[in-house]
């Protein structure tokens, strides 16, 4: 099954809409614009679920505040997503209604997902929603996070949720109908009909964020980078072409999965979880946790940084300094200047365990290269 197929036939899809394609020019929300996105996602066969992750939130607060433009300073962004979130959700509401749809409204922080037990209870509200016949509603909760807690951007957020929800496919609409070689207005620029590796991306330039919102092609290309390393075929297309796409027409660059399926355990440690400190290995160790995927015992450790707890996730670091795997570690961190180096024959029978083992380790590899930034941006 080729990667678009697998977007028209997916049953449980993540679709995410960033603000430029929600709000008008002057920054109010734009409710054909919605009523044609929600028209085009009810368009999808019975028995499809959908998650919804909605940018607009600070953009529809706009015109409702009087302010001008997008504010700059986070109390007056966080007061504009508090007015504009109740405007865009009550407008999905309302547009979802003309189709017998209920939805109902999911605000995050990364504060939700970096700890293993949050984590878990967004995977049983997802569940219990898709399950009553929802459509989840996903947005960062703008009214309080920060920015030492945000996701980044609505795409990162998207592929976030692809995984969280085990979805078989994630789309990205924008005001850009895919991937170019080039800006999209510039003469001779090319679109990227289909990536299956970072060679595919090579040359690439992409643009800045618009005004109304925080992402931008360099964020898709990392959030389908994300999503599509971790076995979730990606399609980045416009919102225009919101119904051709999600019927899986040729439209948009699609992202061919070329990365195993991770299980949710092994994806939230190398993406979602948060780090409490770092563990120093030697190459011996580096070879036996990424490439043989062994535990990780205290010999192969030449040092540790940080004030971790049993049970916390650390960031494992080969010689270089490079983060290479990451994992739970299974000693406090005033433990480990006893064991460090020290093989498991030479240390009492108490402390004869693996330092982190191997069911809760994940190798950290990076898979698409970063594109070239352009000198100017996409529309």
């Amino acid at each position: 099954m080729s990667a678009r197929e697998a977007v028209a036939g997916a049953r449980r899809l993540v679709v995410k809409i960033g603000s430029s394609s929600l709000t008008t020019v002057d920054g109010g929300l734009d409710v054909a614009k919605l009523d044609a996105l929600v028209d085009a996602v009810a368009a999808r066969a019975a028995g499809t679920q959908v998650v919804l992750v909605s940018s607009g939130a600070i953009a529809a607060g706009l015109r409702p505040l009087g302010l001008p433009r997008r504010p700059r300073d986070l109390a007056t962004q966080q007061a504009a997503a508090g007015v504009g979130q109740l405007h865009l959700t009550r407008a999905y509401a309302e547009a979802f209604a003309r189709h017998g749809r209920t939805v109902g409204q999911v605000l995050l922080t990364s504060h939700d997902v970096v700890r293993r037990q949050p984590y878990r209870n967004a995977q049983r509200t997802f569940e219990r929603l898709l399950g009553l016949g929802v459509v989840p509603v996903v947005n960062e909760n703008d009214t309080v996070a920060t920015d030492e807690i945000r996701f980044g951007d609505n795409d990162r957020l998207a592929a976030l949720v692809a995984h969280v929800i085990s979805a078989d496919a994630l789309v990205l609409l924008s005001d850009v109908d895919g991937v170019y070689d080039a800006d999209p207005r510039s003469p001779g620029a090319t679109l990227v009909r289909e990536v299956t590796g970072g060679a595919d991306l090579a040359g690439v330039r992409v643009g800045k964020p618009s005004s109304l919102g925080t992402g931008g092609m360099a964020s898709k290309l990392a959030a389908a980078d994300l999503a599509s390393g971790a076995g979730v075929p990606v399609l980045v297309a416009s919102a225009a072409d919101a119904t051709a796409a999600l019927a899986g027409a040729g439209v948009g660059t699609v992202f061919a999965p070329h990365g195993p399926r991770l299980s949710a355990r092994r994806f939230w440690l190398r993406h979602m979880a948060g780090t409490r400190g770092r563990l120093h290995l030697d190459d011996g160790a580096v070879r036996a946790v990424v490439g043989r995927r062994r535990s990780l015992l205290a010999a192969g450790i030449t040092g540790s940084d940080g004030d971790f707890e049993s049970g916390d996730v650390v960031d494992l670091v080969d010689p270089r300094g490079e983060v290479v795997a990451r994992g739970v570690v299974g000693f406090h961190a005033e433990e480990l200047p006893e064991i460090t180096g020290r093989s498991s024959d030479d240390l009492p029978p108490e402390l004869r365990r693996e330092v982190v083992h191997a069911d809760d380790l994940v190798p950290v590899v990076p898979t698409i290269p970063e594109p070239a930034p352009a000198e100017v941006s996409s529309p």
